[in-house]
């Protein structure tokens, strides 16, 4: 389903849940017109464009051509000059084409799943993600210098239950790799959470590798923290390189200084604070991550196994109990928190941290438009990937092995 309408020759689209492999096809198509790429989906991108025509009763151009080149009316469009192409696969709301983008890279093919993560997507972007990856036709992604892919973490995350390739999202890698094996980029690059380094006592990961260099390339990887990056927030995730010419430099990725929340935050907005019994600690001391816990709620979460005396803290990922400084880093933001309680002290106040402030820990720009489903958005975000992280990345893979 979806709802058009043209003003100016500028093609506008609302998508609506259902398939939206139809309007994938049109906007890929309007996005790559100049670049070799059209070809790929052409055919159903006028065969859709001329049932709009039909159905909606609109004054169109009788050709699609005829509104080409388009001007998006989006935060971030195509970059005009092209260095080189890539493809977005579970591609989220473009935590790694943002960065990518900057660094004049040109996205001609886009995967998503999800229907609200989709709709992030075209509003930011202009273009609608392809759908359920093990559904599509591969014939229809073209050819591309770097494949990423933020493949699904649940099944090896300490989060999740762990079940790896036994989780049918676990399998997803095997679709990234039916790609890379029939494209050949010169470059891949995986990202997914730092347990997938122990997980099945590391077999997971060796797996994964084996695959990668029996299509030809040869691997780094490393497990950097956004931390290091520029954003006051404690989340690492394992990254892999591949490349069929040579191994990728991790050391020559460029860090910066360790940021404190502070000057993340919003200012003359309306905040939640926290309105339920709660102990600070008196003699709280920053832990060697950046992390200052300094009380958490009066709330007992779990009993089985936890030590005596830490009932009231969270363990691994159920951080809505714990309160952190603002004069510190953030811990890790979960996607399955899609109530948002990430609660922190600052200014003598116990507060949640606003959406606005969350998107900024993950480095994303106060103009991204954010949807209107607020449980959605921390979901999409605590899935998102560390976007200056990336740029570091992907700066170094242009450098290296482009």
């Amino acid at each position: 389903m979806v709802k058009y309408t043209t003003i100016k020759k500028n093609l506008k689209f609302e998508i609506e849940k259902g398939d939206n492999n139809d309007l994938a096809f049109l906007t890929h198509y309007l996005q790559n017109h100049e670049n070799g790429v059209a070809p790929h989906f052409k055919d159903s991108a006028i065969k859709f464009y001329n049932e709009l025509n039909a159905q909606l009763d609109c004054v169109l151009e009788p050709e699609i051509q005829l509104v080409l080149p388009m001007d998006f009316d989006v935060p971030f469009p195509p970059p005009e000059k092209i260095d080189f192409t890539f493809i977005d696969l579970f591609a989220g709301i473009g935590g790694f084409r943002i960065p990518m983008q900057e660094l004049n890279g040109k996205c001609v093919f886009t995967s998503e799943y999800n229907f609200y993560a989709q709709k992030s997507y075209e509003l930011n972007f202009g273009e609608v993600p392809f759908g359920d990856i093990t559904k599509l036709n591969l014939d229809i992604v073209p050819n591309h210098d770097i494949l990423v892919a933020g493949f699904p973490c649940q099944p090896f995350s300490i989060s999740g239950k762990m079940k790896g390739f036994e989780d049918t999202r676990g399998t997803l890698i095997y679709n990234v790799l039916q790609i890379i094996e029939k494209r050949e980029p010169k470059v891949v690059v995986l990202e997914n959470v730092k347990h997938l380094v122990h997980h099945d006592n590391g077999n997971t990961l060796k797996i994964i590798l084996k695959h990668l260099e029996d299509l030809g390339y040869l691997i780094s990887w490393k497990v950097l923290n956004a931390s290091d990056f520029g954003v006051p927030q404690n989340r690492e995730r394992i990254i892999i390189v591949g490349n069929k010419q040579k191994k990728f430099d991790f050391s020559k990725i460029t860090e910066k200084p360790k940021m404190i929340l502070k000057p993340f935050l919003e200012k003359d907005v309306e905040f939640e604070y926290l309105n339920e019994p709660y102990t600070l600690i008196e003699n709280f001391r920053s832990q060697e991550s950046g992390l200052i816990f300094v009380g958490h709620r009066n709330k007992k979460i779990r009993g089985a196994g936890v030590r005596p005396g830490t009932e009231h803290l969270s363990r691994v990922h159920k951080q809505p109990n714990r309160i952190y400084s603002s004069e510190g880093l953030h811990p890790a933001l979960p996607s399955q928190e899609t109530s948002g309680r990430f609660w922190i002290y600052d200014e003598g106040t116990v507060r949640k941290l606003t959406i606005n402030e969350c998107y900024r820990l993950m480095g994303f720009p106060d103009d991204f438009i954010k949807i209107s489903n607020t449980s959605e958005l921390y979901k999409q975000i605590g899935n998102s990937v560390c976007v200056p992280m990336v740029k570091e990345v992907i700066k170094q893979v242009k450098d290296q092995l482009l």
